[in-house]
């Protein structure tokens, strides 16, 4: 008699998740998707009330989270945190975008965005492998980056180089950590409606543009998002690392 594959969990009871950003936005939403799935899931953001407001929001729904007030450019911060008991999915979904011409850049707006995006970001990625490696545990990292980090874009020179250094960051960090099984990732979303993106929607010309370079008839919504981060965190994608799932309505396509 045939014997039929087993179909994979995404059952996430029993995991330890930390979501950065998680105040709002997309990282709100990794949030939801993850204790939805059973994990308990520390949601940390720099600001408290926005963050305590979220928190509250899902333990009224039964769900399991706590609010971590956090800077995640502070590294001894961000150290106790990691530190404090290991984690079996690490989403990073904190950013900062200060878009504009390349020739009116100011080193401080450099420093401001490849702080968060890509120097952070390294450190809570070793950070997080570091304490999974000792507690020997195998867990997934994954990074909310862009479709920006695959292409250019208008008035994001600085946006693009701090992206496109996520997506090379993440896959070395994937060859180094594979024996061990830590698996790490980025999602790559197109323009996502979030109280973040409303001006550039609300500008014509930039709407246009988005719309034009989109496949799909509509711009992206949290919801496209979550079921991603929830295929990333669950064994459903236990071969999978080092790599980059594209949500942009096929913006990248051409």
């Amino acid at each position: 008699m045939t014997e039929l594959p087993h179909p994979p969990s995404f059952d996430l009871t029993g995991k330890r998740a930390l979501v950065t950003g998680a105040s709002s936005g997309i990282g709100q939403g990794c949030a939801v998707a993850l204790a939805h799935a059973g994990a308990h899931v520390v949601c940390a953001a720099r600001g408290a009330e926005r963050l305590g407001d979220t928190v509250a929001r899902m333990t009224e729904r039964g769900w399991s989270a706590r609010a971590q007030v956090l800077d995640q450019g502070d590294l001894a911060a961000l150290d106790a945190v990691l530190s404090d008991e290991p984690f079996d999915i690490v989403v990073n979904s904190a950013g900062v975008a200060r878009h504009g011409p390349a020739l009116d850049t100011t080193p401080e707006d450099f420093d401001a965005v490849m702080g968060v995006n890509l120097r952070s970001a390294y450190f809570l990625s070793a950070g997080a492998a570091r304490a999974m490696q000792a507690a020997g545990r195998k867990g997934s990292i994954m990074h909310i980056s862009s479709q920006m980090g695959h292409v250019g874009g208008i008035d994001r020179a600085l946006y693009c180089a701090s992206k496109h250094g996520l997506e090379g960051m993440v896959k070395a960090m994937a060859i180094e950590w594979g024996k061990v099984d830590i698996r790490i990732n980025t999602i790559c979303p197109t323009f996502i409606r979030t109280p973040l993106t409303q001006s550039t929607f609300d500008n014509p010309d930039r709407a246009a543009w988005i719309m034009d370079k989109i496949k799909l008839p509509r711009v992206g919504e949290v919801q496209d998002i979550m079921g991603a981060v929830l295929y990333l965190a669950s064994d459903a994608s236990s071969m999978v690392t080092g790599t980059s799932m594209l949500i942009d309505g096929g913006w990248t396509a051409d």
